[in-house]
């Protein structure tokens, strides 16, 4: 028969802070954090601020640009307008800074500028020109026109276009002029793009280096909390960061004493109990001596079913108290001493061989598991057949059986504590329901879990994993 699949069990989350991959942060950054989303939150503030800054600057310079070409242009048709009325009018197409034609320049594929040519048209009208129509479009600069060549480093580096201007006036002819035209701002976006970069270092850096100051007491907390109750994980966390930081360090504390001496008054009392249950057990033990042979032989196994009993709810009770400290242990061997002691009762319980493997665990706890599993394929099945199994995360103790099984509806209702199952489990060759659910609980504390399943055939098979 095949090795059944692994259970999907998974070591505990990685501490806030830490990569999934390695527990070491910064391998795979993800705004989750407190530092990364105050990081994000001020990032997408300044890109917000900086775009809105945008939108205004280059409203700004269009208005600029329009007043820049505008009244230039408009001044210089006046003047031009006013020279021609005492001097006459030049000759059609003699060239001059504003030339006088039959008909409009050609702007066929051009781009046009309506706003630029109403601003002209309006403010040759305020100047008292009969003006009826204004055309007003882009073109490339040419630098072997005249009027370019005549001025030297004209036009500007970061000027490559004109406008030009036409306007119509009441004779039908046509008065035009060139003006410069500046571009939509290419340099702005880079100034305004290195601006926001050395706003993002002055800004987001002091931002990350507080974050941060303020996440790792909370980083200390949260590891604190997740190792509450191990072995050498009683120290208080060190009380830094701001007030309400140092506040919620200073109350955990304070939480973590008064559960403490919760669970140690629950040990010192579950201890009593146990002294004063097994004393007067001891007691009946002698006194039993002097029935008949059937007499004592009943009442010594009731008196040992009840020290099990006993001994099994106080185990569950303890458990998640760290009285036993994590060692290295040679995982297979434990498991093969574990059914030595079965064998050597006299019962048929079987191991497939398995090379070393060492994991850090609590010996005693996980033998005892180990210990209730082969217990109860023995006592439900008479025969159990025990392997190891493991993968790269997780390693699995599989105990099966081939005995009566569990209805499949039931499967997870036998972990729970003190639950028996009389269809498919005898209650007289039984215990009292503690030994799946201690075992449970013991690789939970480990980190795993323990899983059920009926095999093909009849009987079950149970699946304790820890992770490695």
């Amino acid at each position: 028969m095949m090795a059944p699949a692994l259970p999907d069990v998974r070591p505990a989350p990685p501490l806030a802070g830490d990569d999934a991959r390695g527990g070491r942060p910064g391998r795979r950054w993800r705004a989750r954090s407190l530092a990364g989303q105050m990081a994000l939150l001020v990032a997408i503030g300044l890109f917000v601020a900086q775009a809105a800054n945008f939108a205004l600057l280059l409203r700004e310079r269009r208005t600029v640009r329009l007043a820049q070409v505008a009244g230039p242009a408009a001044a210089r048709m006046a003047d031009a307008a006013e020279r021609w009325a005492r001097t006459g009018p030049p000759p059609m197409g003699a060239r001059g800074r504003v030339r006088r034609d039959a008909a409009p320049p050609a702007t066929a594929g051009l781009p046009l500028q309506p706003a630029v040519a109403a601003a002209v048209l309006a403010s040759l009208r305020d100047a008292g020109l009969p003006v009826t129509r204004v055309v007003a479009a882009l073109r490339p600069i040419d630098p072997r026109d005249p009027p370019f060549r005549r001025r030297r480093g004209f036009p500007p580096p970061d000027v490559d276009s004109e406008a030009v201007i036409a306007a119509r006036l009441s004779d039908s002819s046509w008065m035009s002029t060139r003006v410069p035209w500046w571009g939509d701002g290419g340099g702005l976006v880079w100034r305004l793009a290195m601006q926001t970069l050395i706003l993002y270092a002055a800004v987001l850096l002091p931002v990350l280096w507080a974050a941060r100051r303020i996440a790792a007491p909370l980083r200390d907390l949260t590891r604190a909390a997740e190792r509450f109750g191990q072995a050498g994980a009683d120290a208080p966390v060190a009380a830094r960061g701001p007030s309400d930081v140092t506040a919620l360090i200073a109350a955990f504390d304070g939480l973590r004493r008064r559960v403490t001496a919760m669970l140690d008054e629950k040990d010192r009392m579950l201890g009593a109990i146990g002294h004063d249950l097994r004393t007067p057990l001891a007691a009946l033990r002698v006194r039993i001596e002097g029935l008949d042979d059937t007499d004592r032989r009943r009442s010594a196994e009731l008196i040992d079913g009840m020290s099990v009993t006993l001994d099994d709810i106080l185990s569950l009770a303890r458990l998640g108290r760290a009285h036993e400290p994590a060692t290295e242990v040679d995982l297979a061997a434990l498991v093969d001493a574990a059914v030595e002691d079965f064998r050597d009762l006299g019962n048929d319980v079987t191991f497939a061989d398995h090379p070393r493997l060492a994991l850090r665990m609590r010996p005693n706890l996980l033998r005892r598991a180990v210990r209730n599993l082969i217990d109860n394929a023995v006592t439900y099945a008479g025969a159990a057949e025990v392997r190891i199994a493991a993968d790269a995360r997780v390693v699995a103790v599989v105990v099966a059986d081939r005995g009566p099984g569990i209805p499949p509806d039931r499967l997870a209702d036998v972990l729970e504590p003190f639950t028996r199952l009389e269809g498919s489990r005898n209650r007289d060759t039984g215990g009292t329901g503690l030994g799946l659910a201690l075992a449970r609980a013991i690789a939970r504390d480990a980190g795993g879990d323990l899983a059920l399943a009926n095999r093909d055939g009849g009987g079950l098979e149970a699946v304790l994993t820890v992770p490695r």
